[in-house]
């Protein structure tokens, strides 16, 4: 079945986009993320211009954090305090970063910049996140003790805060640093940076993995729709047919993947996520090698549509 995109200018098989969401979205409930940065390449694979995917995707990625978000604030897992702080940061980097996104789209270098930073960016953070997690699970598997983590020069920062529900005494600088460059970074590429902010909030800013996900969500879930509003009042790139769809799937996929998220291991969650993040990023650079006239294409239709 067949249905006509008004922004994006091209048919598509409704039934293939609502899977899609509902895929993306299991494993935005499983993984604590946003899954923004799945969702956007798939776009852009079956013919949708990267500008409109970056500001339809946000909406389907806040719609799925909801229905994480809601999850995990049920079972007491998100702390208030340490999402508020990164929100005021995430906030003032998503407009930012929607600022930049018009800047680019001018200047014609748009969906150039956006195909770069996924290959860059997926591959780096896939790498490290698969080489941790399969360390991670050989460790257990041998029975070894995993290394005591210890403090950092970021915990003798001063403007310090407790966070009870996280038992963490931190100062809200390196937080309020990282909401921004969350929120900068998913205003751009259409993703909502929970693959990004969770090994950040674990293994630098040493939050309780119990913790993480939850806070996680509220973060992406904010950010992600202020980059729909601001997207579709200052660039008018949000097709709301797509991304009413994508929404639909995306919050039913959601609660499944929160359930099946429950029953896996921490250390094979994070191999499985590093994996896929490492996938999506190979994809993406195999598509600029093999065929980048089709890149090109994509950015003179993007430019002038």
């Amino acid at each position: 079945m067949q249905l006509y995109l008004p922004i994006a200018d091209l048919p598509v098989n409704i039934f293939l986009v609502l899977a899609m969401g509902a895929a993306v979205g299991f494993v935005s409930g499983m993984f604590g993320i946003g899954g923004g940065f799945l969702m956007t390449p798939l776009l852009i694979f079956i013919g949708i211009t990267p500008a409109v995917a970056v500001a339809s995707v946000a909406s389907h990625i806040a719609a799925s954090s909801f229905s994480g978000a809601l999850s995990y604030w049920r079972r007491r897992a998100i702390d208030p305090a340490l999402a508020s702080v990164l929100l005021c940061g995430g906030v003032t980097g998503t407009a930012l970063g929607v600022w930049t996104f018009t800047q680019l789209r001018a200047l014609g270098q748009l969906d150039l910049m956006i195909a770069l930073s996924y290959v860059v960016l997926l591959t780096t953070v896939g790498s490290l996140m698969f080489s941790e997690g399969l360390r991670a699970l050989m460790r257990t598997r041998r029975g070894a003790v995993p290394p005591r983590r210890t403090h950092n020069w970021i915990h003798g920062l001063p403007l310090k805060m407790r966070f009870k529900r996280s038992k963490i005494y931190l100062s809200v600088i390196p937080i309020v640093i990282v909401g921004i460059v969350i929120g900068f970074i998913g205003a751009i590429m259409g993703i909502g940076g929970g693959f990004i902010l969770i090994p950040i909030m674990i293994y630098v800013l040493r939050v309780p993995t119990s913790t993480v996900i939850g806070t996680s969500m509220v973060l992406t879930l904010v950010t992600m729709l202020f980059a729909t509003m601001l997207h579709a009042v200052t660039n008018h790139l949000v097709d709301a047919v797509l991304a009413l769809i994508l929404m639909v799937g995306g919050v039913t996929g959601a609660q499944f993947g929160a359930r099946a998220g429950q029953k896996i291991r921490g250390e094979q969650l994070r191999l499985l996520l590093g994996l896929l993040i490492l996938s999506v990023g190979i994809r993406f650079a195999i598509e600029l090698v093999i065929r980048p006239e089709d890149l090109f294409t994509i950015r003179e239709l993007g430019v002038n549509g």
